[in-house]
């Protein structure tokens, strides 16, 4: 069976442009009761693309964390809480440079008792090997970590295949795919986010036609707080639920090129399975097997399209794409 940087080949982007960086994260979480099997599986595959991607390889531009037998559980590499955030300030350290960072690993929610601007009440996180001890990293110190502190000359791309990822960077503008393939747009605006919570509710519960329309009506007067809603009828369910405060909590900082691919809706699982004959994270398969099938030229949007149609009919988990400022998605994508 070719390897995935044999597949990626003859479509492989020629080097160019700044300096490139990249920080992949498998946690399997070894011998404890949260198990998992494919994150090491996808940091490999991973690490093939980007070297078909001409991403480089040497260690001040790559940096590999898993908890496996082969790294020191007490060196650097090793993927703790301390260890990924360091890794994280190192990825974006540098002034005009293309990042790439992917995680795979659990995902987790814990009650936001710091900013108290979620309508859940949760707050996003990623899980680091000693969670149990140290706690998980809060969806608000990656932002702050990876986003904030980002040069504006900079750029980074992000995948992350987790649970309950969906906010996990907390970017303004977020984008699904339902299944026809038609995509809304949601500016998370925090004005807003009083006017929707019962509307959101009132959709998110999956009542029918009439609790859709009820929460819609309700919705009549917060339209001005979104930037755009296209398909609503049946579409709302991708979107509405996902209103929060983030491009007001973070207008201050300006706007970064920033694109993160997530796994799977706030409220929702990713799922950990097994995908010709090999233990892999559903997400990062269905955003590698999109570029293996169509290629690196598609847009931003075809490929948040594509990897929802590669997850439809075998997991129930929709992806997100998010953004940290306003973008045509039409755009080619740029790793």
């Amino acid at each position: 069976m070719p390897s995935y940087e044999e597949e990626y080949e003859e479509r492989a982007i020629p080097p160019r442009g700044p300096r490139r960086k990249s920080l992949m994260i498998g946690i399997n979480y070894v011998g404890s009761q949260h198990a998992l099997q494919g994150c090491h599986q996808d940091v490999s595959n991973m690490q093939e693309f980007l070297t078909a991607m001409n991403y480089p390889t040497d260690q001040r531009s790559q940096v590999i964390m898993r908890d496996d037998s082969r790294t020191d559980p007490r060196g650097p590499f090793w993927p703790n809480g301390h260890n990924i955030i360091a890794a994280m300030q190192w990825l974006v350290s540098e002034p005009g440079t293309t990042n790439f960072l992917h995680y795979s690993g659990h995902g987790g929610q814990v009650p936001d008792d710091e900013d108290n601007y979620r309508s859940t009440g949760l707050d996003d996180t990623i899980v680091p090997v000693d969670f149990e001890t140290r706690g998980q990293i809060r969806s608000g110190d990656l932002h702050h970590t990876l986003v904030t502190a980002m040069p504006r000359n900079s750029s980074l791309f992000i995948i992350f295949d987790c649970c309950h990822s969906g906010s996990a960077v907390e970017l303004p503008y977020v984008y699904r795919s339902d299944s026809e393939g038609n995509v809304s747009m949601l500016s998370n605006v925090k004005m807003g986010i009083q006017l929707v919570s019962e509307a959101s509710n009132l959709i998110q519960g999956g009542y029918g036609m009439n609790s859709i329309r009820e929460g819609e009506h309700l919705l009549a007067g917060a339209t001005s707080f979104f930037r755009s809603l296209t398909h609503r009828e049946e579409q709302d369910q991708y979107g509405l639920g996902q209103a929060e405060g983030f491009a007001e909590e973070y207008r201050d900082e300006g706007p970064r090129s920033v694109f993160m691919y997530s796994g799977c809706r706030d409220d929702q699982t990713s799922a950990d399975a097994a995908i010709a004959g090999s233990h892999v994270g559903a997400m990062s398969w269905a955003f590698l097997e999109s570029i293996k099938q169509f290629g690196t030229a598609q847009s931003y949007l075809q490929v948040l399209q594509n990897t929802r149609q590669i997850l439809q009919g075998r997991y129930t988990q929709v992806p997100q794409l998010s953004v940290d400022a306003e973008t045509d998605l039409n755009y080619r994508m740029m790793i």
